[in-house]
Order: structure tokens, then C-alpha cells, then sequence
């Protein structure tokens, strides 16, 4: 069942990302020949109007093959008006935009519904009080409550957290405990932890940690707008802080993960709750859609350069040039793909 729901979610992130390259082709005018969800042996097809609509066998991808426009062949072109290389280049790239664009769409969605659901938050009662720190300097203790700091209230440990990381000085805290108030004065400590990179980093710190309960925050219209963006900014963000790590080496390239481990975490995830399937198919989205606008050639990203350069020099590049490039980039993806399918099988079958 986990699989299924796996393979469902990866075919509807590859559906809502073809589907904007789709609709915005047509909205210029382009002829869509197929929409493909999956590549090889086709297992359904169907003509509607001009597009052939199809499933095919291996549910890694998907395309949109336009007229005029061939990713195994780049020279391959039409002059006709309905054609996607006879669009000014502006229209061409919005057409490429449109796909990914429709995967932070859908992120964006799947977060609002979340938010609709009932957002769970920790609540700000002290579980772990640590040794030779500013809370057990002051007193606090397991199962204290924190209602307010410096006067303002605390209703979630994200609110205690927050107010701890912008402190710069003493921090007056409220609690409750025993159905009775008491006030504490006191200045974060700081200290050097880690990042989830694993690199250095300073943060200020009371030494306390969460006791683990939770509570349903229901959000209003607006609130879960704000929380469905936030989300996805935060998202995104972490996508392409993750490629800037992994670029300057912080990040192990055996740390990369392809298909296999999708579809790992997407059935654990299944089975955690709706919520968490929610959650984690919003980030898979995002990251289909910032990986799509990497400048690789093959990939949306390299085709927007090209559009670009032709945009700003008004003319086309080589086609020698962009033939040897786009099957240049081929090369990297498929490799990229091996490569991160040997190291979910090494993890799997025992690996370090």
C-alpha cells in the first residue's frame, strides 16, 4: 500500500508540472503533440482534440512534447505558427517557468490545506532541564509552563524559541506551575552547536527542551494563507541551501538520495498520517521545481538560458552548440540518477 501511495504521489507531482508547461503552451498557442506521464512502453493512450494523452511504463518523469521542440534532438524545429520555436523568446520562457511554477503552486496548495486541517504545535511546557545552564541556574523545572517573556505572551515552543534566538539581553519569564505564577530573570547562554549540515554555528540558549505535547491550532482564513507561504518560502529556501551545501562540499555526495528513497519516506509517511503525506509531498514538489530550474541543459533551467542568451543577443545559439550541450546534460542527469540509485541500494542492503 505504501508503494502505491508512493508511486501515486511522484505521478501527480509529474502531472501538475507537465500540466503547467501544458497550459501555458497552449495559452500562447503551441501545439501539444503528447502529454506523457512516465516514459517507455506506453500502457494507455488516447487522442483528445490534437494531443495524445499517455501513461507509460516507467513513472520517473514525465514530458510535453511541443511542436518544434525535441529534448532528444534540439535541432529539430518547425516555422510553423503553431510551433514552439517560432514563439519570441519572453513567451518560450514563461512556458518553461510554468512547470515549476506549478510545483511551488501545488506545494503551496497541499500547505493550505494543512493549515485547514489543524496546524500542530508543540506546547511551551519545559520537558529536559539541562545541567550547568541558565534555566537550571534560575530554577526552572520539568512540566513549568512558560506563559510569557518580557511581557509577551507564549503559546507555542516555536514562540519560545523565537524569543530566545532574537534575545540580546536579560529575558524576564513567566511561568506556571502548580496553578501558581512565578517570574524568572535571566540571560541566554551562548553556545556553539550544529547546523543540520553538521556545521558550526552560534546560537543563544536557555538549556531546556520540549516535554513532547502537542495541541491542534486551528488557523484563520487569512493565518493559514501566511502559514501556506511561509512554508513554502521555508521549502524552498532549505532546497537550495541544501544544492549550495552539497556545491561546497559540506554535504557528502553519499548523502544524496533518487528515487528509492522517495519512495521510502513517501510510504513512511503514508503511514504517519495525512498530514505528514501532505507535508512531505509539498517538499518533494519543491525541490521538482528549484532542481527543474538548475541551468543544466536538458532541464528547464538550461532551456531558460538559452532563451535568455537569445532574449538579450537576438539570436539563436549554435545549433551544433546546443546539440552538444543538451546531450551533454543527458549524460549528467542519467548519471546523476545511477548515482543516486547505487547509493539507496548501498544504504538498503547494509551500507555505511
Amino acid at each position: 500500500m505504501g508503494t502505491l501511495t508512493s508511486l501515486l504521489v511522484l505521478s501527480l507531482l509529474i502531472f501538475f508540472h507537465e500540466l503547467g508547461h501544458f497550459l501555458a503552451a497552449r495559452f500562447f498557442g503551441v501545439h501539444v503533440e503528447v502529454f506523457s506521464i512516465g516514459f517507455g512502453k506506453k500502457v494507455f493512450s488516447r487522442v483528445v482534440g490534437k494531443t495524445e494523452y499517455r501513461l507509460a511504463m516507467i513513472p520517473l518523469g514525465g514530458f510535453v512534447q511541443m511542436k518544434g521542440q525535441d529534448d532528444s534532438d534540439p535541432t529539430k524545429t518547425s516555422s510553423d505558427k503553431d510551433s514552439y520555436n517560432t514563439k519570441k523568446p519572453w513567451q518560450r520562457i514563461i512556458i518553461l517557468l510554468a512547470g515549476p511554477f506549478a510545483n511551488f503552486l501545488l506545494a503551496f496548495f497541499l500547505y493550505l490545506a494543512i493549515a485547514n486541517i489543524g496546524v500542530t504545535k508543540l506546547l511551551p511546557i519545559i520537558g529536559n532541564v539541562g545541567d550547568n545552564t541558565p534555566a537550571k541556574q534560575i530554577g526552572l523545572m520539568k512540566n513549568d509552563k512558560v506563559i510569557e517573556i518580557n511581557g509577551a505572551s507564549v503559546n507555542t515552543w516555536d514562540d519560545l524559541s523565537q524569543f530566545i534566538k532574537k534575545s540580546t539581553g536579560k529575558l524576564l519569564i513567566t511561568i506556571q506551575r502548580d496553578k501558581k505564577v512565578k517570574t524568572f530573570m535571566t540571560t541566554p547562554e551562548i553556545k556553539e552547536l550544529k547546523t543540520i549540515f553538521g556545521e558550526p554555528v552560534k546560537k543563544r540558549i536557555l538549556g531546556i527542551s520540549p516535554i513532547g505535547k502537542t495541541f491542534v491550532l486551528k488557523l484563520t482564513p487569512v493565518e493559514t494563507l501566511i502559514f501556506a507561504y511561509d512554508e513554502t518560502l521555508k521549502a524552498t529556501t532549505m532546497i537550495i541551501t541544501s544544492l549550495q551545501k552539497l556545491i561546497q562540499g559540506v554535504v557528502p555526495a553519499k548523502e544524496l538520495g533518487g528515487v528509492v528513497s522517495i519512495v521510502q519516506v513517501t510510504a513512511q509517511a503514508s503511514e504517519a498520517g495525512i498530514i505528514a503525506l501532505f507535508a512531505l509531498t509539498a517538499l518533494i514538489s519543491v525541490n521538482l521545481g528549484v532542481l527543474n530550474l538548475l541551468p543544466i541543459p536538458a532541464l528547464d533551467g538550461g532551456h531558460i538560458m538559452f532563451n535568455i542568451y537569445e532574449l538579450l543577443t537576438k539570436k539563436a545559439p549554435s545549433k551544433k552548440v546546443l546539440y552538444i550541450m543538451t546531450i551533454a546534460g543527458w549524460v549528467f542527469l542519467l548519471s546523476l540518477m545511477a548515482f543516486t540509485i547505487f547509493n539507496d541500494l548501498f544504504r538498503i542492503f547494509g551500507g555505511n
